[in-house]
């Protein structure tokens, strides 16, 4: 018995009371006497018995439990979402179920069907990168179960439950490629995830809008698009841009592991960042003050994005069915300029 957790049965049959004296002694209510309740008290010690605090909670009606979904708890960013997400839900007494997709739309499934399945009392997720589906969260949304989507959500997606916090990643990427711009760069790449998730298609068009509104051309044979941004395909697709006729003299990542995959190959060909090779990533993961040079990066509020959720989670808990849908909430980004991007003097 020492080895597991008794439970009230166990300490009912050791003390030969009911089960509901036992509960009662525990609760420390008036009707037992201080001798019974000093004989449990004693026994629970003996037994290890430690309440079980979210049968209780769903007794009355609440887990006090919130789910959380990320696609990974790798790099930065998410691991920052997560602790903002925990730090708010517990100043409002709140724990957190946390599980991940591993970027899989079948996982992703699965999870969600755990938490119903756990009566948390609310979810907030980040989608996977393969999710095209949603049918899943008309579920969530059918119960009325407050729903927070931050990152990657699904756009237009609503409902009195349903609420969003995202970046504004457009202006994130806009800002990076025109500062690359402003540098005297004039032949930009861009390394980019699929395009069907919310924030690489925005990512995205913030670089096509920066080159635009500079007069420069797009050059498609510098755009790359991959299932999966990160090492791996930004050392790929950084050893294709340097066997064009014309390379570029700057590469934009909407992910600060391509990034990083892209200078080394750079380096490994001779090439000098930033001045024969700029570059920028996004997310601003802590390795960027790390490498040589220091990496310009997009920082993504990722803290305050967990934190924003939970709040807006909260909101939405507390309002009435029949409530207009709470607008998302838009974070602005900041640009964290480092060594290589800078290539005019005056900027170092």
């Amino acid at each position: 018995m020492a080895n597991r957790r008794a439970s009230i049965t166990d300490l009912a049959k050791a003390l030969n009371l009911s089960a509901s004296t036992i509960s009662r002694a525990l609760a420390d209510h008036n009707d037992v006497s201080e001798a019974t309740k000093e004989r449990v008290r004693q026994a629970a010690q003996e037994l290890n018995y430690r309440p079980n605090q979210l049968a209780a909670a769903l007794r009355r009606g609440q887990s006090k439990t919130l789910g959380v979904l990320v696609p990974h708890i790798t790099g930065n960013f998410f691991p920052h979402v997560v602790h903002g997400i925990a730090t708010e839900a517990s100043k409002s007494g709140y724990n957190v179920l946390i599980c991940q997709s591993d970027e899989d739309v079948r996982q992703e499934k699965k999870n969600i069907d755990l938490f119903m399945n756990a009566q948390v009392e609310g979810i907030l997720v980040s989608l996977a990168n393969t999710t095209q589906d949603f049918t899943h969260f008309n579920d969530v949304k059918d119960q009325r179960l407050p729903l927070v989507f931050f990152d990657r959500i699904i756009e237009g997606f609503q409902g009195p439950n349903v609420s969003a916090v995202v970046l504004n990643d457009y202006l994130g990427a806009y800002q990076a490629v025109s500062h690359l711009i402003e540098q005297g760069c004039t032949r930009i790449a861009i390394f980019s995830g699929p395009l069907h998730v919310n924030i690489n298609k925005n990512r995205y068009q913030g670089y096509l809008d920066a080159l635009q509104a500079h007069g420069l051309p797009l050059r498609r044979e510098y755009v790359s698009h991959h299932a999966d941004i990160n090492l791996k395909s930004g050392t790929q697709a950084m050893r294709k841009l340097l066997k064009l006729p014309q390379r570029p003299d700057a590469v934009f990542a909407s992910n600060d592991l391509a990034i990083v995959g892209a200078m080394q190959v750079a380096k490994e060909q001779g090439l000098r960042v930033p001045e024969d090779m700029a570059l920028i990533g996004f997310s601003n993961e802590a390795f960027t003050e790390l490498t040589e040079p220091t990496l310009t990066s997009v920082d993504q509020r990722s803290e305050q994005m967990g934190r924003t959720a939970v709040r807006l989670l909260l909101k939405l808990l507390n309002r009435p069915a029949t409530a207009a849908p709470l607008k998302p909430v838009v974070l602005e980004p900041k640009l964290i300029i480092r060594e290589s991007s800078v290539r005019l003097p005056a900027n170092r």
